[in-house]
């Protein structure tokens, strides 16, 4: 008798991306595992993303649609655990409507978690890339990192020394046990964070080790109105928070091999990066007067944490005071621009 292959339950939050709404199903669609539901959770858009959506639902029943009133991104694990709760399969994936997957991607995964009952998570590199996909940034994570041994959370709690200064995980290449995931209480969201996947990945990392995939296996979409984009100094902050409430948490955790003040210090500089990059993405969206404010925070905050950084966004006030084209400067020298993005 042939053995069942297990159900994946796609969990896809949705907020007004019908410019890539469809690049995110058809990539489900073209996977070369077949056991799939995908559950796409659309949070009151006010475009054309509930109809895009429900076309492709009437052309395929695996695909699952569930239309409710905007709660917004700091009700995220709401909308996330809507999604747990309908879902049938042994594995949960997460893929937002503006990301996408190879197509290889569950195929993989699966075959990589069957092999290892005891793991919690399966995870993979991804490519960070520009709005219509033919630019790439850069593709995370770095494999010669000095902390990629952390990367399989072997033992359990391990990769928390990456987490607590940053998530190294790809959102979209995320695969879960459910039961893992029942078990630390389906999907958290912690101290004002517009994410659930770094707050949840904290208490997983205590359950089981990870399964880490050296190989890319999808794309996650860089444009200036997404939410790290919107938020990165309120998001930084929120990071800083959770890592001094772990730590406080578990002061005698084995697996962790942390230096508090060198933590604190770590946190300063990105401070002062978050504010100077949150003017930026500010100003591209001619937001002149809260791109200043921001810009204001990174100059006088922070002692003397990141001088050039500072010195960015004093050029970056300047702009915003004369309504310039801080893009255009960036493209001059070189640099990374989002505009249209």
């Amino acid at each position: 008798m042939m053995q069942m292959k297990p159900l994946v339950s796609i969990i896809s939050p949705t907020y007004n991306h019908e410019k890539y709404l469809a690049d995110c199903i058809e990539s489900v669609l073209s996977q070369s595992y077949p056991e799939w539901e995908m559950i796409i959770l659309n949070d009151g858009s006010t475009d054309r993303t509930a109809e895009i959506a429900a076309s492709y639902r009437d052309a395929d029943s695996r695909i699952k649609l569930v239309n409710q009133e905007n709660v917004g991104i700091f009700r995220l694990s709401e909308t996330y655990n809507k999604g747990v709760a309908m879902a049938r399969g042994e594995y949960l994936a997460i893929l937002e409507g503006d990301d996408c997957w190879a197509p290889n991607k569950l195929e993989i995964q699966v075959k990589a978690m069957q092999n290892d009952p005891s793991a919690a998570v399966c995870w993979s590199m991804a490519r960070c890339v520009n709005a219509d996909k033919t630019v790439v940034y850069y593709t995370a994570p770095e494999l010669d990192a000095p902390d990629a041994g952390n990367y399989n959370n072997d033992p359990a709690g391990s990769i928390l020394n990456i987490f607590l200064y940053r998530n190294c995980i790809p959102a979209l290449t995320i695969l879960i046990k459910k039961e893992a995931l029942i078990e630390v209480g389906g999907f958290k969201q912690l101290f004002n964070l517009p994410l659930v996947d770094l707050p949840t990945l904290y208490e997983l990392a205590m359950v089981g080790r990870f399964i880490f995939v050296p190989e890319t296996l999808g794309d996650w979409r860089n444009y200036a109105s997404q939410v790290t984009k919107t938020y990165p100094a309120v998001m930084t902050e929120g990071f800083y928070k959770m890592a001094k409430a772990f730590l406080k948490g578990h002061p005698s955790a084995e697996s962790l091999k942390v230096d508090v003040k060198e933590l604190n210090r770590y946190y300063t500089r990105r401070m002062v990066i978050a504010y100077a990059r949150s003017g930026r993405y500010k100003l591209i969206r001619k937001e002149y007067a809260s791109a200043r404010k921001d810009y204001v925070k990174a100059i006088s905050g922070y002692g003397l944490a990141e001088p050039v950084w500072k010195l960015r966004a004093a050029v970056g006030w300047v702009f915003s005071l004369f309504h310039l084209d801080v893009e255009g400067l960036s493209r001059f020298l070189g640099k990374r621009s989002y505009t249209g993005h």
